[in-house]
């Protein structure tokens, strides 16, 4: 391969490095054994992040789960939550009704809970209920969809959108950049949505690092019936494809449906999110699926972690700064065929 078609790969592997550094601050929540420096000055001092401290009261709200990812989100953020001895945890039930999830806020404002961990429906709509809980004290917690004011959200926890599309650019790069006219096709989720235009951008100028381009783009919605219809149609009009990438692995079930029913299999394709189904599908090697870019479900048990840091007055034991930070964005590896067993285990279902 060329220098100019490796320049993708080792750009990724940079974000990498410095995106999973702020996944180790996350993991540092957790984990605070003391370590010995090798200095022997005797300075080495163990955190006491894991030592219980004073009970913090943490309301969490999120979507419903009518998702596999989203399913996962609130799944791991209960188990985050029952580590701790000192974290009493409640949970509003997951609703796509704005109003709804606005009451919800409210709620927990008038109960005085020591902090909010809120992965909104929409993140604009939910902005005056948030900064209404920071003004009155409450450390929101902001997961996944992002508010429209800076001031509405102690923290941020972010996937990388932009970094699953490089990623996933990235290695189609690695497997048919050599061929020029390379077909590459993508499924997307929802248009409209900031996130899927975020993936779409970043698997676009990760293709353009090694001369591809998307030849033929539909967009789902995310379901296991979009992705099914939306792959049939894609099919249908592209009878060569080289190269496919998904962006959800909900939607992907139904995408591998239509792909089963067409008898199509001279494509590599490329799954996004990380779900177990998909993992399951990448380990048999009997699939076109040969790949997926995980988009963590583990946020909002990040965003239970951070609470209770920030509701007792807290940081991150790797940190020399002695506060939270105001964002971290998680890294968006792709999980293969030779990684799978390091991820699986951690996937949700679909």
């Amino acid at each position: 391969m060329s220098a100019a078609r490796q320049r993708p790969y080792r750009r990724l592997m940079s974000t990498a490095v410095a995106l999973a550094g702020a996944g180790v601050l996350v993991a540092g929540c957790t984990s605070n054994e003391p370590e010995n420096s090798g200095s022997g000055d005797g300075d080495s001092v163990a955190s006491s992040n894991d030592e219980t401290g004073e009970t913090v009261r943490i309301g969490f709200s999120a979507p419903a789960a009518d998702h596999g990812w989203m399913a996962g989100i609130t799944e791991a953020a209960r188990a985050e939550a029952e580590k701790y001895e000192d974290v009493d945890l409640i949970v509003a039930e997951g609703t796509n009704d704005v109003s709804t999830q606005i009451s919800q806020v409210e709620t927990f404002i008038n109960e005085g809970v020591d902090a909010i961990v809120l992965l909104p429906f929409d993140g604009a709509a939910m902005t005056p209920v948030a900064l209404q809980a920071m003004e009155a004290g409450i450390p929101v917690i902001n997961v996944d969809r992002e508010f429209s004011s800076p001031f509405a959200a102690r923290a941020t926890i972010l996937g990388d959108n932009y970094g699953m599309g490089v990623s996933a650019g990235t290695y189609i790069c690695q497997e048919v950049g050599d061929n020029a006219d390379a077909v590459v096709a993508e499924i997307a989720g929802i248009d409209s949505l900031p996130l899927t235009q975020e993936r779409s951008q970043g698997f676009a100028d990760a293709l353009a690092d090694c001369g591809l381009d998307v030849d033929n783009r539909v967009a789902a919605d995310f379901t296991v019936e979009g992705g099914e219809e939306a792959a049939a149609n894609l099919l249908q009009a592209a009878p060569q494809i080289d190269a496919l990438w998904n962006h959800d692995d909900d939607q992907g079930v139904g995408v591998l449906a239509a792909i089963d029913n067409a008898g199509r299999d001279e494509f590599v394709m490329v799954g996004g999110a990380g779900s177990a189904n998909a993992m399951r599908e990448i380990q048999e090697g009997d699939s076109v699926l040969q790949a997926t870019v995980i988009y963590p479900h583990t946020q909002a048990a990040d965003g239970i972690a951070l609470a209770r840091l920030v509701a007792q007055s807290k940081s991150l034991s790797d940190l020399v700064s002695p506060v939270v930070p105001r964002e971290i964005v998680l890294n968006a590896p792709v999980v293969t065929s030779e990684n799978v067993e390091e991820f699986i285990d951690r996937a949700f279902e679909s």
